[in-house]
């Protein structure tokens, strides 16, 4: 499954809707490069009142059903589309990040179409999976580590390159 159509048809939405939120874990990961694969998407949002509105304005333009899966305990929401089995989850706090402006600071702006939408720095994801230390999360850490590295010596070395002169 390619996932870019989804964010497209994700982001487009946000744009709308004026919603912000990050994506987070293994959707994060591999939009940066990492090779791993997830069978939901995953977000980080502010739990106000009007972001809630938004959610479930989205998950009307989205067609699917919004739902509080682990309720009681977990404030997350969890969007799910039948036709196609899209899953989206919307966090309001994850393991190793204290606030969400910080881990905002962070994050980069990736393109999807005509609209952006907020992607944790790979370093957060790694972090946040280190700290929720769930077995599905230990066990993806080897290779996001693997990934981090050699995308940090990828813009090391294109650092250190010589400046042409003008």
């Amino acid at each position: 499954m390619d996932a870019g159509i989804y964010l497209q048809e994700i982001a487009e939405q946000f744009g709308k809707l004026s919603f912000e939120a990050i994506l987070i874990g293994n959707a994060a990961a591999a939009i940066q490069g990492a090779p791993v694969t997830t069978i939901d998407i995953d977000f980080l949002f502010r739990k106000t009142p009007p972001n809630v509105a938004k959610l479930k304005k989205l998950a009307k333009a989205l067609d699917m059903v919004i739902f509080n899966p682990l309720y009681p305990a977990s404030q997350m929401f969890r969007l799910m589309r039948e036709s196609d089995a899209l899953q989206l989850d919307f966090c309001v706090r994850i393991d190793g990040v204290r606030a969400y402006e910080s881990l905002r600071s962070r994050a980069t702006q990736v393109r999807f179409g005509g609209n952006q939408l907020l992607v944790a720095s790979l370093a957060d994801v790694i972090k946040s999976k280190r700290a929720a230390g769930r077995p599905q999360d230990l066990a993806v850490l080897v290779t996001l580590e693997e990934a981090y590295a050699k995308i940090q010596a990828r813009e090391k070395a294109k650092a250190d390159e010589p400046k042409e002169a003008i």
